[in-house]
């Protein structure tokens, strides 16, 4: 008789102390460092059982520290590190030709917001537009997924406030 697979929910969480001293125009990276070359992807860690498997990111957060902010944010998701701009306020260049092979897809964001003087948060589910359900597979070497995030819209967050993006995981 065949063995049933049962998918196990997992959450997983990237922060990044964001660089940005100024405002972020539209379409800018958000990452830790704003040094030409130094900008790192963001690395979802263990989203797979085993290497080259796959899932579903079912529910994506978007948390800032900063209060009152309320900018669109993308999520650029990879199974390989991408070749795009990754420093901290500059222009996106995801998606790239050159990326392709390793493109999963990109989750959208609903605008930023919060309720009081608390963080400021964004929730994408399969119940708002986002792209979610996202099925994907990883590399056969990996169980991770690689992102790049965009802001879509002009705001200020303060330099050394925190950016938390947390994905809820059904893994095959």
């Amino acid at each position: 008789m065949p063995q049933e697979i049962i998918p196990r929910i997992k959450t997983v969480s990237v922060t990044k102390i964001l660089a940005a001293a100024t405002a972020y125009h539209a379409e800018d990276v958000l990452s830790e460092s704003a040094t030409n070359g130094v900008g790192t992807s963001w690395t979802f860690t263990s989203v797979a059982r085993q290497e080259g498997a796959g899932g579903y990111i079912t529910k994506a957060h978007a948390i800032s520290e900063a209060t009152a902010v309320t900018p669109r944010l993308t999520l650029f998701i990879f199974t390989a590190a991408p070749t795009c701009e990754l420093d901290d306020h500059a222009a996106n260049t995801a998606l790239l030709h050159a990326d392709l092979a390793n493109y999963v897809g990109k989750i959208d964001f609903p605008a930023m917001e919060d309720l009081g003087t608390g963080d400021s948060e964004a929730v994408a589910t399969p119940s708002t537009y986002g792209s979610l359900p996202m099925a994907f597979t990883c590399a056969a070497t990996s169980r991770n997924l690689i992102g790049v995030l965009v802001s879509r819209d002009v705001f200020t967050q303060v330099a050394g406030n925190d950016m938390v993006i947390r994905l809820t995981i059904e893994q095959a």
